[in-house]
């Protein structure tokens, strides 16, 4: 279906249902009462937006049985109401000058917290030590592990509708500026325009530097658009994705600029096959390791198991890469609510390389592909 723009001025009122914030909240203090935390210190800001709703770029909160305390600068004075009143969260909001961690400390060491949390992953060895010997020395201090993380898993229907509507944004933007591909523009040039439109759109951002790799450039999952032309003969990998409200997409489409020849032909049969497997294998219960086994036996039969470079896909959401993990090693179960991306893919340096993905929410039945971007490489 195609966009129109501005997409996201366009939408029904009713497109974005609100966001549970109460909830997550709720499910977060019976999280910590089962894993004996009077409280929790989130400074992983990524975490404090799913939490209260709000952007900034500097913020702390304390989470108790109790009350919800969140510290930020004076920068922050009037955003931080605002999107926390609009969010419906119940908390106390300090403005402080400096130093919230000794505020939030002073408020844990006041509501009687005598175990609190730090987030492993966002607090630097220097903040724990301050936080074990100068802040926080009447308690224990926990280091945490994905315990808002977890939490995140399960995406609800505001969640979903974000994510959708930022795939609809980057499949209309792709289909806009596609056919520029057989006009001989550089992959900067392309890239440019492609993120352009999906500005025009209405996206808030890009989820991550637009992938434009064309002829040898393609055989480097990650290369940076340069100055190369696109030319007759080349398969073009684009790796883009458009972001909404906080939530992102991700989808990659090749592209074969005029004909690319037998390998290259064979190269985009087998990913295309490959990823339809993958697709195909997204069940509940089903393990993420078994979708990426899906992908990679398809791969392996056609010979070409060693030009698989990495793994299958990852979570998608307030993060670009978050879990649960596609991969052979992952231990995750696939459940409804889940996104996730199937991204196989070849590179082979003689050829350059063939990446199909979409991203894909889980479903009581199997999935939803919400990338809808044809896959049919011909200009």
């Amino acid at each position: 279906m195609a966009v129109t723009e501005n997409f996201i001025e366009n939408l029904p009122a009713d497109m974005f249902p609100p966001m549970e914030f109460t909830q997550r909240t709720q499910r977060l203090q019976s999280r910590m009462q089962r894993d004996g935390l009077d409280g929790l210190v989130v400074t992983n800001l990524t975490n404090l937006r799913y939490l209260t709703g709000f952007t900034g770029s500097a913020g702390v909160l304390l989470v108790t049985q109790g009350e919800l305390l969140f510290v930020s600068d004076g920068r922050y004075r009037d955003q931080s109401v605002a999107e926390i009143a609009a969010a419906g969260v119940d908390l106390r909001i300090e403005i402080v000058a400096a130093d919230p961690d000794s505020v939030i400390a002073e408020a844990a060491l006041h509501a009687g917290v005598d175990s609190l949390g730090l987030e492993a992953q966002s607090v630097t060895w220097a903040a724990q030590q301050r936080w074990q010997s100068e802040l926080f020395t009447t308690g224990e201090i926990t280091a945490t592990h994905g315990v808002i993380e977890e939490l995140r898993l399960i995406k609800d229907a505001g969640e979903a509708a974000r994510i959708r509507a930022a795939c609809a944004i980057a499949d209309e933007a792709l289909l806009q500026v596609r056919p520029r591909l057989g006009e001989g523009p550089t992959e900067v040039e392309f890239g440019l325009e492609l993120d352009a439109r999906m500005r025009t759109l209405g996206a808030a951002d890009l989820s991550f530097e637009t992938i434009v790799a064309s002829g040898p450039n393609g055989a480097k999952p990650h290369h940076h658009p340069s100055s190369r032309q696109i030319r007759e003969g080349d398969l073009v990998v684009i790796d883009f994705g458009a972001l909404i409200d906080g939530y992102h997409s991700d989808m990659t489409r090749t592209v074969a600029v005029g004909d690319v020849g037998p390998d290259r032909q064979n190269m985009l049969d087998v990913v295309l096959a490959s990823q339809q497997a993958g697709v195909e294998a997204i069940y509940p219960g089903v393990s993420a390791a078994e979708v990426d086994a899906a992908c990679r036996q398809v791969i392996a039969e056609a010979g070409l198991e060693e030009a698989f470079l990495h793994s299958t896909g990852h979570g998608v959401g307030l993060d670009i890469h978050e879990e649960p993990r596609v991969s052979s090693r992952s231990t995750a179960i696939l459940r409804p609510g889940h996104v996730v991306t199937v991204e196989p893919g070849v590179y082979l340096p003689e050829f350059g390389g063939v990446r199909i993905e979409d991203t894909l929410l889980v479903t009581d039945g199997g999935c939803d592909r919400l990338t809808l971007a044809p896959k049919n490489p011909s200009l």
